[in-house]
């Protein structure tokens, strides 16, 4: 019999590749990284990737716009362009030449402005807690990217004049009055299944294109609490093409369904209702209603190791993201519908 070490058979060598340096795989021994070793450039993707990932699961207006590619080095605007339209043709009369129309181009520009953020992590955070703290920075990071996206864009869409007013109604649901300003507006002015029918027959009568069939609303949590209580509203996961659902998707009523966020608009100030309550905006859209820009690196996560950040004695690495938006540009104004109402919370909720 002979004794043999097996670690001897072992191919790692003295240098094995680890996420922070290298390892001895016969002694446990690491070395940092130098200057021209370093993973640091997979660690950025793979805190880019998760910045964006988890951006996108909280972006509700955003997939609804008009995408439109910024390349590096073309400027800071981009402009979109739409052809006029025709009147319809006349009767024409034998021999006579009908008077031509006049045709062009109307534009709409969007400009870029660069938001970003970050916080610093302590050395003894970082390396005594349980948790990648880096990783949950990151995380929370993309929520922070956005939530300022979807404030811009909500903001934006805000300044639409295209308004329409909830009926004010009495506890046995009879109209009451019709407000034409938030300060008109009582506890009686819900989204009420009739009122989502008016909006959808006032896009209709404007000739707004659907969203693939449907068009689509982006209403606040207390909104839908009152709305879900219809005998006539249809869940999301009923549809017949339920996997078809855009995110944060809840359900259907009168050929529009709806998109819960809570960001959107809690109204208060000079859009506070008759008793001093907040009043609510939901925004019904139709196809390509506004633009946002793409901006090619745009969005930047920037993870800085407290070598790196951390001042004299290494003391915090910083987290943090660039985001380059246009908040959004209106393309259509009759294609944005801004539906005004109260809610049963309107006494309790603030305004956003």
């Amino acid at each position: 019999m002979e004794n043999f070490d097996l670690q001897l058979f072992a191919e790692a060598g003295d240098v094995v590749n680890g996420s922070a340096g290298f390892v001895n795989a016969y002694t446990g021994d690491k070395t940092e990284f130098d200057e021209s070793h370093t993973l640091s450039p997979e660690l950025k993707t793979f805190y880019d990737t998760e910045l964006l990932e988890n951006a996108r699961v909280e972006m509700y207006y955003a997939q609804f716009a008009k995408k439109q590619n910024l390349p590096k080095n073309h400027g800071k605007s981009v402009q979109w362009r739409k052809w006029n339209t025709f009147d319809k043709a006349q009767q024409l009369e034998e021999g006579v030449i009908p008077t031509g129309q006049k045709f062009g181009i109307s534009t709409r520009v969007g400009a870029v402005n660069q938001y970003g953020t970050y916080a610093a992590i302590s050395d003894v955070l970082e390396l005594r807690a349980y948790d990648d703290v880096i990783l949950g920075a990151t995380e929370e990071m993309g929520a922070s990217m956005a939530q300022t996206q979807e404030t811009l864009i909500r903001d934006a869409l805000l300044t639409n004049t295209n308004v329409l007013y909830c009926d004010n109604l009495d506890e046995n649901g009879k109209v009451v009055s019709t407000p034409t300003q938030p300060g008109q507006m009582t506890a009686g002015c819900l989204l009420t299944p009739d009122m989502v029918a008016k909006a959808v027959t006032k896009l209709k009568k404007d000739r707004v294109p659907t969203i693939n069939g449907k068009y689509y609303a982006v209403i606040h949590p207390s909104v839908a609490y009152d709305l879900r209580k219809s005998k006539e509203w249809i869940e999301a996961h009923k549809y017949a093409a339920p996997e078809q659902l855009f995110n944060g998707e809840i359900g259907e009523l009168h050929g529009c369904r709806f998109v819960e966020n809570v960001f959107a608009p809690v109204l208060g100030g000079e859009y506070a209702n008759q008793d001093g309550g907040v009043t609510y905006a939901t925004y019904i859209l139709g196809k390509s209603a506004f633009g946002i820009i793409d901006p090619e690196g745009g969005a930047e996560m920037i993870v800085k190791p407290k070598e790196v950040s951390g001042g004299p004695l290494n003391q915090f690495s910083t987290v943090g993201y660039k985001l380059e938006t246009n908040g959004a540009t209106i393309l259509y104004p009759e294609r944005i519908l801004r539906v005004m109402s109260c809610s049963s919370y309107s006494a309790e909720d603030e305004e956003n």
